[in-house]
Parts: structure tokens; C-alpha cells; sequence
């Protein structure tokens, strides 16, 4: 049995790079010494560095490995996998591990980007520069009725400071809302993202796959659910991945510029050219990564925000409750049933609207007082639920919509935003003279 031992300590430190020949005898226990002197091994010692060097080798490469199947599984035994990017260490990681594997360049993989309007100015141009390097084309979603890039429009719509004046339904409106509507734009079956366990205790127990509780379900990929940040950060550096240059100012993840800081906040750790300068254990500890987000924000219970509320239980809820749940507001159910209103031969009223809109929440006491008196019917059709739909067949470009439906089943758009009973009536009368 003793000779077995033998030989498997001289074929061990014989061909692992750990150890190194001619090193002092007085860093080798005795028990070793004698075991293995008659085989001219005694001056053999282990490099530490060396091991954990291998180590962590070791360790990315299973974890890559481990990455790229659950992203292939995504990629073909899916119709539509889709890669919301928010361009920090580990989506860029998967974005890499992505064009490694062919699936951006062949369309198996769509990317998809929310603007919330307030994002860093170099993240936008950041995108830009990765689109550029791996050859693909990702699509940008933003608020409800503003255009792609228009921070003016968005302004003018939701105001300039909705976040400071409802935190919950910016979130709604620049990021919940948003990033649904472009899953359900994409026709999304999987939904690949970048969360990991080392991100905090909201996110320790993910798994490579789960069920993402969105559009009725689909499947969401986790692909580096098991990796740290510093997985994360050495394989950017293995493999010179194109990385968010707010990493070289000290930020370790970055959001909205009006709530992320650099960790520490003098800005001394930093990831510049491949390699941390400073202390890095402040990013690399466990739940650090996003500790320079959402700064200075709450909930409404009063708890530190840690989440937007795109990945936390019941994201697929935008909103509290309904609107016009009781009343003389009648629900429209179908784009079936919408066509036979406007063919009924009847005058009516059809609101279209969101129950996470902000505008259609404002005018819902003075709709619901205006159907109440009305003598014509009036309705509401969800509309953001069938955007195609009420584009080409309710007028609607934003929300609220409200029109008059003629008798000879023509569709009138109220243009004014006062929505109050004397305005909707006037509106009413003059277009059914």
C-alpha cells in the first residue's frame, strides 16, 4: 500500500506545475521528506501562487464551459431567445461568450436595450461600440409614447423629475413597462440575462434556468448564475472583452446616473487596461458589485432600494389594480369585440389606455363621472396589450386615447388633454351634431 502512496507522490510532484525543484528543505514537512527521499524527490516544495493560479484557471474554464451550454440550450432549443443588455461586467461577458459562439451573428440571439433616459452618457455610446465589434444590432425600448433618444420628449411627457417625485411609477414607466414591451416586441420564448448568487441575498439561491413570471411564462436563462464578480472581471481580462468605461472611474456596476456612485466613492478601485488598481476587495466582496446602486432611494415601505423591479417577485404586474373596475365604464375584452363596436351602427366612446399610465390613472374619476351621465355607451380597451391593433385601428400613439365612435363606424380622435366631464362632453356633442 506504501509504494502505491510513493508513486503517486512522485507522479504528483513530478508534473504539477505547483511545485518546483531545488526549493529549501525546510519548507517540506519530514513525514514527506522520508517518504519520498528514495525517490529523489525531497527537494520538491509547493508554490502556492502557482496553485491558486491553476485554481482559478481551472475554475473559469468549467465555468465558461458551463455558461456556453446553458446559452446554447437557450439559443437552439428556443425560437427566441432574447439578451436584455444593460452592458455591466456580466453582461459583457455574455455578450462575448454570445459571439463565441455564433449566436449574434446568426440572429439566434437578440439583444435588447432600455433607455430609461437617464442612464450614464457613455452607456449609449458604449452600446454603439459593442454593436460595432460583434456585428449585431440591438433593439432600444424606452418610456410609453416618446421617441428613441428624445430626453426632451420625455420630459415633456412624464416630467423631468418623476423619479424624485414617485420612485415606484418611474420605475414602471422608464424600466418595468419597457423591458416587457420589448420581451413581447421580440417574441420572446427565453429571456437570457446576467444576474448571479454573488450579487446579494435577493438573488443567492438562482438557478442556470428558471421561470420568469412574464407574458404567461418563459423560460429565463441565467448563464453565470454560479460566478462572482471576480469570475467575471478575470474573464474580461483573459480574453480582452470590451467593458463599460465607468469601470475605469471606479464604478463597479453603473444604472441611472442620478442614483450609482463609485465604490469606494473617491473613486481609488478601478479596472483600467485589464487590471484593478487599488484595493479591490470594495467590488469583489460578497454583495458589493451593486452596493453604488439606487443611492439615496426607497420604497414607499421605507426599505433601502436594492431592485428596479424588473427581476423581483411579480414584475409582470405593472400596475396595482385595474382602472374602471366598477361603473358605467364598460370593458371592451377582445380586438374582436373592439371591430364590433365600431360596425355596430351605434355612437360611442372608447378610451384606450394602461392601467400602469400615470395619465390614464389622473383621468380615471372624471371618465368614470362622464360615462355615469353619458346617454351613449361608453368604453375602455386595454391597449397596451394590442399596440398593433389600436395604432392601425384606434388612433392610438400614446395613452390615454379617447374617441368618438360615429354611427357610420368612423373613428375621432380627442386631441385636447382636458379630459374633464365638461370638456368630453363638448367633444361629443360637436362631432355627433
Amino acid at each position: 500500500m506504501k509504494c502505491h502512496s510513493l508513486a503517486f507522490a512522485a507522479a504528483l510532484f513530478s508534473t504539477a506545475s505547483a511545485f518546483v525543484q531545488n526549493a529549501p528543505r525546510s519548507f517540506i514537512p519530514a513525514s514527506v521528506t522520508r517518504d519520498v527521499v528514495s525517490l529523489k524527490m525531497a527537494e520538491a516544495v509547493f508554490d502556492q501562487e502557482q496553485f491558486n493560479a491553476d485554481g482559478k484557471e481551472m475554475r473559469l474554464k468549467y465555468l465558461e464551459e458551463q455558461a456556453m451550454y446553458a446559452l446554447k440550450i437557450s439559443c437552439e432549443n428556443y425560437g427566441n431567445a432574447v439578451f436584455p443588455n444593460a452592458m455591466i461586467a456580466g453582461d459583457v461577458v455574455i455578450t462575448h461568450l454570445l459571439h463565441r459562439l455564433g449566436y449574434l451573428q446568426d440572429g439566434r440571439a437578440k439583444v435588447m436595450v432600455v433607455d430609461t433616459f437617464h442612464l450614464f452618457p457613455e452607456t449609449m455610446e458604449f452600446l454603439k461600440e459593442i454593436e460595432e465589434t460583434y456585428g449585431f444590432k440591438a433593439e432600444v425600448f424606452c418610456a410609453e409614447g416618446v421617441d428613441v433618444a428624445d430626453k426632451a420628449g420625455f420630459d415633456a411627457k412624464y416630467g423631468v423629475d418623476l423619479w424624485k417625485e414617485d420612485i415606484e411609477q418611474y420605475d414602471k414607466v422608464c424600466k418595468v413597462e419597457p423591458f416587457q414591451r420589448g420581451l413581447k416586441t421580440c417574441g420572446t420564448d427565453c429571456m437570457i440575462n446576467g444576474r448571479t448568487r454573488w450579487q446579494g441575498f435577493e438573488r443567492a439561491y438562482i438557478d442556470l434556468f428558471e421561470n420568469a413570471p412574464i407574458g404567461g411564462g418563459l423560460a429565463k436563462c441565467n448563464p453565470i448564475a454560479y460566478w462572482t464578480l471576480e469570475d467575471t472581471f478575470d474573464y474580461i481580462a483573459k480574453y480582452k472583452v470590451p467593458h463599460h468605461p465607468l469601470h475605469a472611474k471606479g464604478y463597479p456596476s453603473h444604472g441611472d446616473a442620478k442614483d450609482t456612485i463609485p465604490i469606494p466613492e473617491d473613486g481609488s478601485t478601478r479596472f483600467v487596461d485589464f487590471k484593478f488598481e487599488g484595493d479591490r476587495t470594495p467590488w469583489l466582496d460578497y454583495a458589493s458589485e451593486r452596493k453604488g446602486r439606487f443611492v439615496g432611494l426607497a420604497n414607499k415601505d421605507g426599505s433601502t432600494k436594492t431592485e428596479c423591479g424588473i427581476h423581483v417577485a411579480g414584475a409582470e404586474k405593472t400596475f396595482d389594480r385595474d382602472l374602471w373596475e366598477e361603473g358605467s365604464v364598460k370593458n371592451i375584452e377582445s380586438t374582436d369585440a373592439a371591430i364590433e363596436v365600431t360596425k355596430s351602427g351605434k355612437p360611442s366612446v372608447i378610451t384606450v389606455y394602461a392601467p400602469w399610465c400615470q395619465f390614464c390613472q389622473k383621468m380615471e374619476d372624471d371618465f368614470a363621472a362622464f360615462a355615469a351621465q353619458s346617454d351613449i355607451d361608453v368604453f375602455k380597451f386595454r391597449g397596451d396589450e394590442e399596440r398593433d391593433f389600436v395604432q392601425a385601428n384606434l388612433n392610438t400613439e400614446s395613452f390615454p386615447t379617447v374617441n368618438v365612435v360615429k354611427a357610420d363606424g368612423s373613428v375621432v380622435k380627442y386631441e385636447s388633454e382636458d379630459r374633464s366631464v365638461e370638456a368630453l362632453n363638448a367633444f361629443v356633442a360637436k362631432e355627433l351634431a
